[in-house]
């Protein structure tokens, strides 16, 4: 099911819905652009051909140094991976995540799951309490049409357990559960203390339309995080796994599963996990790390653990956003025609990082990034800035979440530009 769905992914015709490909390229299958391998950076001359901005493109080199570089870390700490899928919702994606050894794809909403399973997806870690009558059902049936497809979901509540069970009544095949541990107080979803982590797996023991399987959280919650703190709760996850696993709440589970990692604390997750203690079955240590994919040059290039453990290697970041000066109004300014509809800055504005002119490529001295419209990116712009209308300015971005989910179809280039996939997103 997956390759062929992929494969219709390739016989998709390029049209108006995708932003910043070639006009001519009008009516072409996804598959024939790809092979033309067209530079990103050529406008086509007289004959057309040129891609348009702005344009957001991946970085094929950077990409695949990526996937690598967390299937090496994971195998060597001996942990397991779902690497988070909302980060970029791009099946092609998931694909090539599970072809460098993860164990299956997180998701945090059914609609989410559900494109993960129409291209192929066997194993599912729902990291969200799953409580909508509708998307149970089609859960269940998921689940007893596919006796291979595996899905793991939160349960923080004893109300949550009552309406899951409700609306799996009859269900073929109980649906496996983990109970989060929230990170704090102050933190975000899960129970709050282990009395409460006990009711819910009582409630779970109690109907037959769940499974209770291990325990998860988020480490990336904890109030006013340090190494310290962060650890502090992923040894207070590993206890609850132990504490729950000796009162013999696991009973029908073949393994357990623990399960935490976000993208900024995965060191520690590695840490702390390793000092988990024999349980009564085997242990799945589960990393759920997203946005190592494409990375960034903002929030997690600050926040990367691979900063604190450099011989371990280091991300790189992929993106990188073309946009164009179309108004240099004063020499202290000018503003290129990209916008909040195609570059994230929930977290920290885009960086202009380097300027193209005729061919040639130089760093962007000078040109900084002070605000951003719809449709328009605000520059300010020193002495030693050497931009004109025109030119294109190649663009960080920080935050992967936010920046998949601007584009639909994503080209992907190599060093010298020429486009050699590209890459869809289903938001």
């Amino acid at each position: 099911m997956g390759n062929e769905a992929l494969t219709r992914l390739a016989e998709e015709h390029v049209d108006h819905r995708f932003k910043g490909l070639p006009p001519d390229a009008y009516g072409l299958t996804v598959a024939e652009l790809a092979a033309q391998r067209r530079n990103l950076f050529h406008d086509g001359g007289r004959d057309g051909g040129g891609f348009t901005t702005p344009v957001l493109a991946l970085s094929a080199e950077r990409l695949a140094h990526n996937l690598a570089l967390m299937e090496t870390y994971t195998a060597r700490h001996g942990l397991a991976f779902a690497p988070h899928g909302k980060t970029s919702m791009a099946p092609q994606l998931f694909h090539r995540q599970l072809e460098h050894g993860a164990w299956g794809i997180t998701l945090a909403l059914p609609h989410q799951v559900r494109v993960a399973r129409a291209f192929g997806i066997r194993r599912v870690f729902l990291a969200n309490e799953l409580v909508d009558a509708s998307a149970l059902r089609w859960l269940a049936a998921e689940l007893a049409a596919d006796p291979e497809f595996r899905f793991i979901a939160y349960v923080d509540s004893v109300r949550g357990v009552e309406l899951m069970d409700a609306a799996l009544a009859g269900a073929a095949r109980p649906v496996d559960v983990v109970i989060e541990l929230g990170a704090g107080e102050a933190a975000r979803t899960g129970v709050r203390t282990e009395a409460e982590a006990g009711e819910v797996a009582a409630a779970v023991a109690a109907v037959p339309t769940l499974r209770l399987v291990g325990v998860a959280g988020y480490e990336g919650e904890v109030p006013k995080a340090d190494p310290e703190r962060v650890r502090s709760y992923l040894r207070r996850l590993v206890a609850l796994a132990a504490g729950l696993d000796g009162a013999g709440r696991f009973g029908e589970a073949d393994e357990i599963v623990v399960s935490a990692g976000g993208s900024a604390w995965f060191d520690a997750v590695a840490d702390v996990f390793a000092g988990i203690p024999g349980l009564s079955r085997p242990v799945l240590k589960l990393l759920r790390s997203g946005a190592y994919v494409s990375h960034d040059d903002g929030h997690y290039h600050r926040l990367t653990p691979f900063g604190r453990v450099p011989e371990e290697g280091a991300l790189e970041p992929a993106f990188r956003l073309w946009a164009q000066v179309v108004s240099r109004p004063t020499p202290e300014q000018a503003f290129a025609n990209a916008g909040k509809r195609d570059a994230a800055y929930d977290l920290d504005l885009p960086t202009a990082q380097v300027v193209r002119r005729d061919g040639e490529e130089r760093p962007a001295a000078g040109i900084t990034v002070t605000g951003l419209s719809d449709q328009h990116t605000w520059l300010r712009t020193g002495p030693e800035a050497d931009v004109e209308v025109g030119d294109w300015i190649g663009f960080g971005l920080s935050h992967p979440c936010t920046s998949f989910d601007k584009w639909q179809l994503i080209p992907v280039a190599e060093a010298d530009g020429t486009v050699v996939d590209y890459i869809r997103t289903f938001f």
